[in-house]
C-alpha cells in the first residue's frame, strides 16, 4: 500500500510544508512507502496541478493522507462532489489526520465495521468540507466589510490580464518582486496581489 501525503497552502507566502513532518511520521507507522505532494494553491480551485498529479499517479488501494479536510477542499458542494468522485474512481482511501474515525479504516478487516465507519466518515467529511467553504466565504465577506468601512472604493477598472500573465511568467523565472514590478511597469504591491491570486 502506498500512502500519498497531500499538503496545501493557499499562497507561496504560507508554509505548505508546515504539517508535513507529522504526516510523514503518521504514514511511517503504517507503511514504508509514502509519497509527498506539496502544493501552494487555493483550496477553492478544483483544478490544482499537484493534486491532479497525485490523482493521476494513484492506484487502487492507495491511501490519500491529509492533515484536515480544509487542506483538501474549500470547494463548492458541486466541485467537492466532483473531487470525491475522482478520489473514489481511483480507489483511494481518504485518511484525515485530525479525524480519528478515518484512521480505523486502515486497520480493520471487519467489513461491517468498515461499512458503518465509511458512512460516518463520508458524512463528517462532507460536513467539514462545507464548514471550510463557509469559513472561506465569511473571511471574504469580512474583508469586503473592512474595506467598505475604511472608505476604500473599487475603481471599477478591469484587470489587465496581459500584465498579470507577464507578472506570473516573470515570477516563474525566479525574478524578485521588485524586478518584476520594474519590468512590467507596476508597483510591487500589484505584483504581490497578482501572485497571491
Amino acid at each position: 500500500m502506498t500512502i500519498r501525503i497531500y499538503v496545501r497552502a493557499s499562497t507561496k507566502d504560507q508554509d505548505a510544508e508546515r504539517a508535513l513532518e507529522d504526516l510523514k511520521q503518521f504514514a511511517n507507522e503504517i507503511t514504508d512507502t509514502a509519497i509527498e505532494y506539496v502544493e501552494n494553491e487555493s483550496g477553492t480551485k478544483l483544478e490544482r496541478p499537484i493534486l491532479n498529479k497525485l490523482l493521476n499517479e494513484s492506484e487502487n488501494g492507495d491511501t490519500l493522507l491529509v492533515e484536515s479536510v480544509d487542506r483538501l477542499s474549500r470547494l463548492s458542494q458541486s466541485d467537492f462532489d466532483v473531487l470525491k468522485g475522482r478520489i473514489k474512481e481511483k480507489g483511494l482511501k481518504l485518511i484525515v489526520a485530525d479525524l480519528p474515525t478515518t484512521h480505523v479504516l486502515m486497520n480493520t478487516d471487519d467489513t461491517i465495521t468498515a461499512s458503518i465507519l465509511s458512512l460516518i466518515n463520508n458524512l463528517l467529511i462532507d460536513l467539514l468540507a462545507t464548514m471550510a467553504r463557509l469559513d472561506n466565504d465569511k473571511r471574504i465577506e469580512r474583508i469586503k466589510q473592512g474595506l467598505a468601512r475604511s472608505g476604500y472604493k473599487p475603481t471599477g477598472k478591469k484587470a489587465d490580464t496581459n500584465k498579470h500573465d507577464r507578472i506570473k511568467e516573470l515570477n516563474d523565472k525566479n525574478l524578485t518582486k521588485e524586478e518584476i514590478a520594474k519590468a512590467v511597469g507596476c508597483g510591487v504591491a500589484t505584483v504581490y496581489r497578482v501572485l497571491k491570486g
